[in-house]
């Protein structure tokens, strides 16, 4: 390996592509399990339209019947509804999520002299990197979830609101302004700070604590292992931000202005009080189920690009 090629390898544009890469492969595969966790975490959640009666066959589906419900009333391409904006959000928000954390992992919080990095260290540059990755890219998100209800608003017999990824845009810019694209911005960084606290922090500490303690190497085993771990803490710290971020991206806006929440405490408050504090879990299963793959996907991915093109492991 030559300095020139050495160096062009360390460089923050080659790693966001490669993460970038990783995550558009992980999200292709996985999608149909992300519109699935979206319907059911909008289930019971109340409308200011007339519309109950035909949402009560639908109010109560698990995740199964959700999917199946979709294949067997939509067909089976909708089941990648609004893909396009969630590959969009990736390579922004996967780019500089996984380029921030090793910038603050490398160069701001450093590792002890021995190689490892320690857990305080891990939590707080996963939580940073994930709040300023999605907060680059929350419009990409709230266009991804808008598209994901199309399908149900349909069968609801209501007009759709956005035909494709570019009229989505158009529309919140000319409703909203340039604010608008940022609709949900509070709730949707705090879930990521929470998801990437979960999974970056997660996975690095895994890997590492695996290579120094076992006798496994650096290989699909442990990448495996500590994929496994990283996508179950992360489910567990992110799904009820996700449903309060969820519902108030999806909620109907007049001059801006949400329709049914306040913001991410009125809306948790109003979930809690009108359905009980397992609401906040609605979706746990298809969002673990989800994650599950998607890590295990993403960081195999990810792990093998780096060594396809002679960068170090993460």
């Amino acid at each position: 390996m030559t300095a020139a090629t050495g160096k062009r390898q360390e460089l923050f544009v080659f790693k966001y592509a490669l993460s970038a890469a990783a995550a558009c492969v992980a999200e292709t595969v996985t999608y149909p399990l992300d519109l699935t966790k979206t319907r059911l975490q909008i289930q019971g959640e109340k409308d200011h339209t007339h519309y109950h009666a035909q949402r009560a066959a639908t109010a109560h589906r698990g995740m199964l019947a959700t999917a199946a419900g979709i294949v067997r009333e939509e067909g089976l391409k909708k089941l990648w509804q609004g893909v396009t904006p969630a590959l969009y959000r990736h390579v922004v928000y996967s780019g500089c999520r996984m380029s921030f954390y090793e910038i603050l992992r490398d160069s701001v919080f450093k590792k002890n002299p021995d190689g490892s990095f320690p857990v305080w260290k891990a939590s707080v540059s996963g939580l940073l990197a994930g709040a300023m990755g999605q907060f680059v890219a929350s419009p990409t998100d709230l266009v991804k979830v808008q598209m994901q209800m199309e399908g149900r608003r349909r069968l609801e017999g209501k007009p759709p609101r956005v035909k494709t990824t570019g009229h989505a845009f158009r529309k919140i810019l000319a409703e909203a302004g340039v604010r608008g694209l940022w609709s949900g911005w509070i709730p949707n960084v705090q879930r990521a700070a929470l998801v990437n606290l979960g999974d970056l922090a997660t996975y690095d500490t895994t890997k590492h604590f695996i290579l120094r303690n076992t006798s496994l190497k650096d290989n699909y085993v442990t990448h495996t292992l500590s994929s496994v771990c990283s996508g179950l803490v992360a489910a567990l710290m992110g799904t009820p931000s996700d449903v309060i971020k969820t519902r108030i991206m999806n909620q109907p806006t007049k001059d801006g202005k949400g329709l049914l929440y306040r913001g991410s405490v009125d809306c948790l408050v109003k979930t809690v009080k009108q359905e009980g504090f397992l609401a906040l879990y609605k979706g746990l299963l298809p969002i673990w189920t989800r994650m599950a793959p998607w890590s295990l996907v993403f960081w195999l991915s990810y792990e093998e690009i780096r060594k396809l093109t002679g960068t170090s492991s993460f």
